[in-house]
C-alpha cells in the first residue's frame, strides 16, 4: 500500500493562513459582529439587513474591480507576497478599528474596509496554491486548508468568544469589543508562517518601469485565453452563479435570523455546529473528489444549498404568516439549527474543491492572473447576491422573498456544470498533457 506523503513546511504554512483568517469569517462576517451590528441598528431604528447587504456589496464590488489588475501585477516577481501582506494588514487593522466605534455608520465603514482587506488577502492566498504544491496534491492541500480553518480559525477562537460573551453578557458592547480585538490578534499572529515560509515559485520577469503597462496587456491576453478555453469559461460561469449563493448565505444568515427575532445565543451555537461539522466534511470532500470527481462533488454541494435556501424561505414565511407567534419563532429556531448543520456539510468542501479544481486548469506562472479572473467572477456574483436580497426585501417588504431568489443562482450554476462537464474534463486533461509535454 502506498504511503501517504506528509505535508511539507511550505504546504503547512499555506494551510495555516486558513487557520488565521477564518476567525474573521466566523466572528465578523457570519456570527458575532453581524448580530452586534443588528442590535446597534435596532436601537437606532434602522433595518440592519439592508445596510449590511449594501455594505457587503460595496466591499465585494471593490475587489471585483481590482481583481484582474491585482492578479496581473501579482504574477510578477516579488509582487504576490507584497500584495498579500498589504491586504492582510489592511484587514487586521480595520477590523481592530471597529472596536473604537459605537455608531452603526462607523461600524459599517470599518466592516467594509476590513472585508476588502480580507478578500484581497484571500485572492493572493488562493493564487499561492500553485506555488506551494503540485497539481495532484491540490485537492488534498486545499481541502485541509479549509478544514484547519474550521478547526482553529473558526472553532477555537469562536468558543473563546462565546465564553467571553456568556461571562460578560451577550448584549454587552465591551464584550463584543474584546472579541474584535481577539479576532484581530489571532488573524495577525497566525499569518506569520505564511509571510515567512511561503514564496512565489512561479512568476514573470518584468522591469518595474513596465509593470503597469505589461499588467494591462496581460489582462487582455488572459481574458482572451479564458474565453477561448470552453471548459474554463463554462466553469467560471457556473462558479459565478453558485458561489454567489454560498457567499450570500454566509454573509446574511445571522442578519436574517436577527431580523426574524431568533434567539441570539441559539443562532451563535447553531453556527458553531456549522464549524464543527465542516471540519470532517471538508476533508471528506477532498477524498471523495479524488474518487468520484471534483465536478460531481460540487454539484452535490449545490443541491444541498438549494434545499438550505428553501428552508430559509420557509422560516421567514412561517413567521410572517403566523404574525411572529412564539410557536412560529420556536419552529424557525429549530430549522435554523438544521440549516446550520446542512451548510456545515458542504460549505468548506464546495469552496475548497472549486479552488483546487480551477488551480488544475491554469498555467502556474500565470496563476495569480487567472485567479484574479476567478476572483472577479466570484466577487461580482457576491455583489449581486446581497443586492438581490436587499432589493427584493425592500420592494416586497418580505425578507423571505429575498432569500428565495438565491435558489435561481444555485439552479443555473448546477445546470451549467452538468451540461458543460465534458468540456471541463477536456480542459483539465489538456492541462495535464501540457504539463507533461
Amino acid at each position: 500500500m502506498k504511503r501517504a506523503i506528509r505535508f511539507t513546511r511550505t504546504e503547512k504554512s499555506w494551510i495555516l493562513y486558513d487557520w488565521a483568517n477564518s476567525v474573521y469569517a466566523t466572528n465578523m462576517m457570519a456570527a458575532i459582529f453581524p448580530i452586534y451590528f443588528g442590535s446597534v441598528c435596532s436601537n437606532a431604528g434602522v433595518d440592519n439587513v439592508v445596510p449590511w447587504s449594501y455594505g457587503t456589496s460595496i466591499a465585494t464590488f471593490t475587489i471585483a474591480i481590482l481583481a484582474p489588475f491585482l492578479g496581473a501585477v501579482g504574477d510578477y516577481k516579488g509582487m504576490k507576497k507584497r500584495l498579500f501582506a498589504f491586504f492582510a494588514a489592511l484587514g487586521v487593522l480595520t477590523t481592530l478599528s471597529t472596536a473604537l466605534f459605537d455608531s452603526w455608520q462607523m461600524l459599517l465603514v470599518g466592516y467594509v474596509l476590513s472585508y476588502i482587506g480580507f478578500l484581497g488577502s484571500c485572492l493572493m492566498y488562493d493564487s499561492f496554491l500553485t506555488d506551494v504544491t503540485t497539481k495532484d496534491r491540490m485537492d488534498k492541500v486545499s481541502a485541509w486548508g479549509y478544514a484547519m480553518g474550521y478547526i482553529g480559525g473558526s472553532t477555537i477562537p469562536f468558543l473563546i468568544s462565546i465564553g467571553i460573551l456568556l461571562v460578560m453578557g451577550m448584549d454587552n458592547p465591551t464584550a463584543v469589543k474584546i472579541v474584535i480585538v481577539l479576532t484581530s490578534l489571532w488573524w495577525a499572529g497566525f499569518s506569520i508562517p505564511m509571510l515567512r515560509n511561503v514564496k512565489q515559485e512561479h512568476y514573470v520577469e518584468v522591469p518595474p518601469s513596465k509593470l503597469a503597462k505589461n499588467a494591462l496587456s496581460n489582462i487582455r491576453e488572459t481574458f482572451g485565453s479564458i474565453v477561448k478555453n470552453r471548459g474554463i469559461f463554462l466553469f467560471i460561469l457556473a462558479y459565478f452563479c453558485y458561489i454567489d449563493g454560498v457567499n450570500t448565505v454566509i454573509n446574511l444568515s445571522s442578519s436574517y435570523g436577527t431580523k426574524l427575532g431568533l434567539d441570539s445565543v441559539g443562532m451563535i451555537l447553531a453556527l458553531l455546529v456549522t464549524q464543527i461539522v465542516a471540519v470532517p466534511c471538508s476533508i471528506l470532500f477532498g477524498r471523495l473528489s479524488e474518487k468520484v470527481g471534483s465536478l460531481r462533488m460540487i454539484r452535490v454541494a449545490i443541491g444541498v444549498y438549494f434545499v438550505v435556501c428553501l428552508v430559509g424561505f420557509y422560516m421567514g414565511w412561517n413567521i410572517e404568516a403566523n404574525e411572529g407567534s412564539e410557536e412560529a419563532i420556536a419552529l424557525s429556531q429549530i430549522l435554523f439549527w438544521i440549516m446550520a448543520f446542512m451548510v456545515g456539510t458542504v460549505q468548506g468542501g464546495i469552496q475548497a474543491i472549486s479552488r483546487s479544481y480551477f488551480g488544475k486548469l491554469v498555467p502556474p506562472s500565470r496563476s495569480t492572473e487567472y485567479f484574479g479572473f476567478y476572483d472577479i467572477f466570484g466577487k461580482f456574483a457576491a455583489v449581486l447576491g446581497p443586492l438581490f436580497v436587499a432589493v427584493f426585501s425592500s420592494v416586497t417588504g418580505h425578507d423571505s422573498i429575498g432569500v428565495l431568489s438565491l435558489v435561481v443562482l444555485f439552479a443555473v450554476g448546477f445546470i451549467i456544470l452538468f451540461i458543460g462537464r465534458k468540456q471541463m474534463d477536456a480542459s483539465q486533461q489538456a492541462a495535464k498533457t501540457e504539463k507533461t509535454e
